[in-house]
């Protein structure tokens, strides 16, 4: 399974979402890579701590070797560290990705993740690719390559309309690159069940008939937390109520 997760709006827990599944897809014994695709690199801080700005190759000299002739070019698996976790790879993000975007749209390398992917494919059994709070040439490269696409949203009225954009934009990379890309669900994060507002909207998303996921993600102190330890909370708070619904999560998108 190829999920991207992804949303145009940032600060709405795409790589905190991104990587406590891949987390926990990977301590089940599931084979899972997570490629980081945001300049941001927060995935990539996530999982390899401050360490990540010395980590090479990474998803930029994956992108820039596609622009020369190679006689023997690395496969992609050169350019994929593994973790302090078992069973738990990145390919990590690098902070100067989008001084090559016009390059690449210009050569037409849309399609060279999505053959990466392929080529990895007896190799892992979950990729969970973390995408740049814009629609742009790495968020279609995902869309393009994915089976799945995964959307965060925080409960704001700002968020719920950009929502339909959003999805404008992945119905058409289905009709014009990738016809087998499904929305998988909308993921409710930084939850607040007692507020008003937010059970407010969460009702608007599923009067529209939109795929609001039932697992939701509660605000929490300890996802923090679990950014500053840079460990992913199934290892750093395994029994922590907000742990166990990344888990409830990560089972509902099983079934």
């Amino acid at each position: 399974m190829k999920r991207v997760v992804f949303n145009q709006k940032g600060g709405v827990g795409k790589s905190s979402i991104a990587v406590n599944l891949a987390a926990i897809s990977a301590a089940r014994g599931q084979r899972t890579l997570v490629i980081d695709l945001d300049p941001q690199c927060n995935s990539s801080h996530y999982l390899l701590g401050e360490d990540y700005q010395e980590i090479t190759p990474d998803i930029r000299d994956f992108f820039e070797q596609t622009l020369t002739f190679q006689l023997k070019p690395n496969g992609p698996e050169h350019f994929i560290h593994q973790t302090a976790y078992d069973n738990l790879s990145l390919l990590p993000a690098n902070g100067e990705l989008g001084d090559l975007q016009s390059k690449l749209e210009s050569k037409h390398k849309i399609y060279k993740l999505r053959d990466a992917l392929e080529h990895l494919s007896d190799q892992f059994d979950q990729v969970y690719i973390d995408t740049p709070p814009a629609f742009n040439f790495f968020t279609l490269s995902a869309l393009v390559a994915a089976d799945r696409c995964l959307i965060p949203f925080d409960c704001d009225e700002f968020a719920r309309q950009a929502l339909y954009s959003l999805l404008a934009n992945v119905h058409e990379t289905r009709e014009d690159h990738n016809d087998k890309l499904a929305v998988e669900g909308i993921v409710v994060n930084q939850y607040q069940p007692r507020a008003s507002l937010p059970q407010r909207i969460v009702d608007e998303l599923l009067a529209d008939d939109l795929p609001v996921l039932s697992t939701k993600i509660s605000a929490s102190v300890k996802m923090r937390e679990s950014h500053d330890d840079t460990c992913p909370l199934i290892h750093m708070a395994p029994k922590h109520k907000l742990t166990q619904q990344f888990v409830e999560l990560y089972e509902e998108l099983s079934h």
